[in-house]
């Protein structure tokens, strides 16, 4: 594997039909979103919930993610992006971020709530372990299309970038972090310790609401903590404040607001009980 990485150059194209490419980008946000689809299906049936509704909010997840993910990597970009237009609309290219897929995500999944009478916070719970894993998954278009990689690195598994695509102040390095790795990696386990939270509740049958969102809570501390991590290696550009990147005020606010909400809502079960 080690190897593998460090020798290898991918091509960002997985099949061509004439003029027509089907990108590894692409097929990777499939597979993840299936995976994630897959995942909710089996969860969902320990908490009596029917599969058509899964259905018809993953339906509007998708659509709705990776049209938020796309809003907010262009904000980031915006410069970039006002001074060409036109690539706005290029998703295959790559440029999805997931604070943006997290924040439409929530949008829809609390309009669907209301709509259906449903628990929200049991179908951000149902939904969470999915999402890790489908970010593990789609991280690998990242590494197809040769983005995203980390500063230069001497270690055996850096991955070779393509001279065109160096930032010049690294035009001379070979060998980059895979950061796309690291992330896939820590995705995967957050994927595991929530999969192993829904069967904790399921076994304990501890059906509360501050446990559904315990697990989503989980989910954003433990992927804000990682990104922000590994924002500190990561090379690509978006807008620095306070010399932080901007990923990582937005991790560092999600991660407060997080444990504030998680308090407050174990604060108010419990007054209940």
């Amino acid at each position: 594997m080690v190897n593998f990485l460090h020798t290898f150059n991918p091509n960002p194209i997985l099949v061509s039909f004439g003029p027509i490419n089907i990108y590894w980008y692409g097929f990777f946000i499939v597979l993840g979103a299936l995976a994630a689809i897959a995942v909710a299906f089996k969860i969902s049936s320990y908490y009596s919930l029917k599969k058509e509704a899964i259905i018809d909010l993953a339906f509007w997840l998708v659509i709705g993610g990776i049209i938020g993910a796309r809003l907010y990597h262009v904000f980031l970009e915006f410069p970039y992006y006002l001074k060409y237009p036109l690539n706005i609309f290029k998703v295959w290219q790559g440029g999805l971020a997931i604070h943006g897929a997290i924040i439409a995500g929530l949008l829809i999944i609390w309009f669907f709530a209301k709509k259906r009478n449903l628990d929200f916070w049991l179908l951000t719970a149902i939904i969470a372990p999915g999402l890790a894993l489908a970010q593990a998954i789609g991280r690998w278009g990242n590494y197809f299309n040769g983005e995203l990689f980390g500063k230069p690195t001497n270690l055996g598994w850096g991955i070779p970038i393509d001279i065109m695509r160096r930032p010049l102040e690294y035009i001379s390095s070979e060998f980059f972090h895979p950061t796309f790795l690291y992330e896939s990696i820590g995705n995967f386990l957050i994927f595991l310790i929530l999969i192993s939270l829904h069967i904790w509740i399921i076994g304990k049958k501890q059906f509360k609401n501050y446990s559904y969102f315990l697990i989503f809570s989980f989910y954003l501390i433990m992927y804000s903590i990682l990104r922000f991590s590994l924002e500190f290696i990561r090379i690509d550009e978006t807008p620095v404040i306070w010399s932080l990147r901007f990923p990582q005020i937005a991790s560092l606010i999600i991660v407060l607001l997080t444990f504030a909400l998680l308090i407050y809502k174990i604060r108010k079960d419990k007054l209940k009980t």
